[in-house]
């Protein structure tokens, strides 16, 4: 039930920081070789893992994230260095098991320096599965992943799930506003706002690749917020369709109505349409500039350590057994999450703009992300 709970009120409410206890938990039985798993405290996330590890003998270690799920959290600086050495100083790991690994969520890459965490602790940093439940087929193929283990996709059910995270906020506003000015559209209204960010997510398949062929378009400042492309203007317009139709065959069809209708659906539409391309795990945001960034290679640099496949959450690389150093053939489907950046010790990658400026591997490191796409320094420990 706690779970069940959990996981509606979390999905609900995914947009705002719900922060949980820090520290370690036990899973099973485990003993002093039992493998150690770190994530954040984001209570949505610790109970998701502490599922998906049931059944195994483990040690989780919860940092601190402010409350803020791993991708997130590591790309604006809230998931850092200084969460994972202060966890494993302070909740006791180090004197419960005999080995010095530690698995993180590949996701955390962003924000997390194995070199850092290695000199300050002595811990070595293994990136697991972008997904929770790949664990035990990560531990039975001993902590090596498949290219499926890596990527980040945006399948139904988390469609589904940030549809509703929209909603819920939209939907009870829509509720208290209609209750006191509009009774008599209360539960027209309330299940236009419900189902239309239902309809906009679930259909993401029919237009991704209009929604893609935006990803390197310079916004101006008003469409930035406001995603104005064809994606919800022709949704809205199939609603009108669907709206002016359906009155007709009813008998209940007038220009008043449609024009209510229409209205409201516009604004809702818009609403849920605010930085479409963020609310997916396959694009940047339509706020962040850096989405126009390219991530270039060194190859002088590189030496095929290949933590770069590790790390990056749209298998954009591949290794190049020939020459030993690796390529980037899916170049196309990079997030600009810099995870691949910040992991490379060797500094052979980092992001070059449009117009031919270089941004450091330090740079990156250094100064997280906000909400708006503007960098600032965090502490990082190390």
């Amino acid at each position: 039930m706690k779970y069940l709970l959990i996981n509606i009120f979390g999905t609900l409410l995914r947009g705002f920081p719900m922060p949980c206890k820090t520290g370690l938990i036990t899973i099973g039985n485990p003993g002093r070789d039992a493998p150690v798993f770190l994530t954040c405290n984001f209570i949505l996330t610790v109970e998701r893992v502490k599922r998906a590890l049931k059944g195994l003998d483990c040690w989780l270690l919860v940092a601190n994230s402010k409350g803020i799920n791993v991708w997130c959290a590591s790309t604006g600086g809230h998931l850092t260095n200084h969460s994972v050495i202060s966890v494993l100083k302070t909740s006791g790991i180090e004197k419960l098991v005999d080995h010095r690994d530690i698995i993180v969520p590949q996701l955390s890459a962003a924000g997390i320096e194995a070199t850092v965490i290695r000199k300050n602790t002595g811990w070595k940093i293994l990136w697991g599965p972008v997904y929770a439940k790949y664990i035990p087929e990560y531990l039975e193929r001993n902590h090596k992943k498949t290219s499926g283990m890596r990527e980040v996709r945006f399948p139904v059910s988390q469609r589904i799930e940030m549809a509703l995270m929209w909603t819920f906020p939209f939907t009870v506003i829509v509720a208290i506003l209609t209750f006191f000015f509009w009774p008599k559209m209360l539960i027209p209204l309330v299940t236009l706002t419900f189902l239309l960010p239902l309809l906009i997510f679930i259909s993401f398949p029919l237009y991704e690749k209009i929604l893609g062929s935006r990803k390197t378009e310079k916004f101006s400042k008003y469409t930035v917020i406001f995603d104005f492309s064809r994606v919800p203007f022709l949704l809205w317009i199939i609603f009108l369709i669907f709206i002016t139709v359906y009155s007709s065959i009813s008998g209940n069809f007038s220009w008043g109505s449609i024009v209510r209708w229409g209205f409201a659906s516009l604004v809702i539409i818009l609403l849920v349409s605010i930085d479409l391309m963020g609310s997916t795990p396959v694009y940047k945001s339509g706020l962040h500039e850096d989405r126009l960034l390219k991530v270039i290679l060194d190859e002088e640099k590189c030496t095929g350590c290949t933590v770069c496949v590790q790390v990056c959450p749209r298998n954009c690389y591949s290794m190049d057994t020939s020459r030993h150093i690796v390529t980037i053939p899916r170049a196309n489907q990079c997030v600009q999450c810099g995870a691949c950046i910040v992991a490379c010790q060797f500094d052979a990658l980092y992001f070059r703009s449009p117009d031919g400026k270089t941004i450091s591997p330090d740079t990156i490191r250094r100064f997280k992300l906000n909400l708006m796409g503007k960098r600032f320094e965090t502490k990082i420990a190390g």
